[in-house]
């Protein structure tokens, strides 16, 4: 008996159900070939495709997760839109049991049963409704300006302030619903959401992952949000920044450290990285302004393994001339983690003692504030 047991427990079909089945059952009015759609949704070995094509809007798909989690599932009508950005797909979870997906005639449309995550993720849709259209309002505004007007400091301030509010009314209701769906992987990844929407909250952050209960705190997903937390944390102004060690272009290492003294940005690019190549100018100019008044910049790039050359070749063709370093690692770069960097461009402006001061100075902001340290 123990020896079936064994057997049972390390064949294929019983780790799959350990894992977590699901299968998502659709109808999608009368579609028929070539009317097609498409599944995408992680697990622990990476990202997962599938398909199925419909008969008279009826499909079926399978798969195996560790743990809940979003997928994507786009259509792909008999008919398509001419303008191929106007993509027919929602964005719904998968958890184990079966998931029914109905609409008339397409995913805009689609309503999920049989899924605890989906009924609480449309209850936060719904909440959402007022924001959702707040931020449409204001990307509606930007795209009515003309160039001009959207350069201005003026007009930037105006946004910025918008944006403000916005995600201050989205913060309190991704609040509401986490105190009320404490134990749903809907709320945890409302966190992680808003983490990279409003990384500088740090405390409104701690006080709603603090809210998750205890079971939905264990898995890796929660894990690995109070670990970027708390990279935060350790990387807010007034902190000590981080001491960390990593190689120069030439592979001799180089100690954060070793910069005491001076006010230093460290700053994180990439060479593939066109808002980070846009905004080099900015940095290069108060580099060159400030550069004989205990200013310097330590740049950190998340350029790719096989990415040395166009690192060299970008700070060669951008003029930084100031100390580079990298692990060529992407974005599991070392210093980035630490940092809890999970988008370029970022920086971070150091005093001599090496305590944060400021972060993610933009454009002419650099400049300014160096103005104000180094007068």
């Amino acid at each position: 008996m123990k020896q079936l047991l064994a057997a049972l427990l390390l064949s294929p079909g019983v780790l799959l159900a350990q894992k977590g089945d699901f299968t998502l059952k659709g109808k999608i009015g009368n579609l028929n070939a070539p009317a097609k759609v498409h599944l995408v949704y992680r697990t622990s070995e990476g990202e997962k495709r599938d398909s199925a094509v419909l008969t008279n809007g009826a499909f079926e798909l399978k798969g195996a997760i560790e743990e809940p989690g979003q997928a994507m599932l786009l259509l792909k009508h008999p008919n398509p839109p001419a303008d191929p950005r106007m993509r027919d797909m929602v964005i719904f979870y998968v958890e184990k049991g079966t998931i029914t997906l109905n609409s008339p005639d397409s995913l805009k449309k689609a309503t999920f049963s049989g899924s605890a995550l989906n009924t609480d993720n449309q209850q936060l849709q719904d909440a959402l409704k007022a924001v959702t259209s707040s931020y449409q309002d204001l990307n509606a505004e930007y795209m009515a300006a003309d160039e001009a007007k959207r350069n201005s400091a003026e007009f930037q301030q105006y946004l910025d302030g918008k944006l403000a509010l916005i995600r201050g009314q989205q913060g309190d209701i991704y609040k509401a619903f986490i105190a009320k769906h404490p134990k749903s992987v809907v709320s945890l990844d409302v966190i992680q959401q808003y983490a990279y929407e409003a990384s500088d909250k740090i405390g409104l952050l701690d006080s709603m992952f603090n809210s998750l209960d205890a079971s939905l705190k264990k898995t890796k997903s929660a894990q690995d949000l109070a670990g970027l937390i708390s990279s935060w944390k350790a990387t807010a102004v007034g902190a000590e920044a981080p001491l960390f060690t990593q190689n120069d272009t030439l592979g001799k290492p180089v100690n954060l450290k070793d910069f005491r003294g001076k006010y230093v940005l460290v700053d994180f690019w990439a060479s593939w990285c066109r808002p980070c190549r846009m905004e080099n100018p900015y940095v290069v100019a108060a580099f060159n302004k400030h550069k004989d008044k205990a200013f310097t910049i330590l740049s950190v790039s998340l350029d790719q393994p096989t990415g040395h050359d166009a690192w060299i070749n970008a700070i060669h063709k951008d003029g930084l001339t100031w100390t580079h370093v990298s692990d060529l690692k992407f974005w599991d770069n070392d210093v980035a983690k630490l940092y809890g960097v999970k988008s370029v461009p970022q920086n971070f402006l150091l005093d001599p003692q090496g305590k944060i001061v400021a972060k993610n100075l933009r454009g002419e902001e650099l400049d300014k504030r160096l103005d104000e340290l180094l007068k």
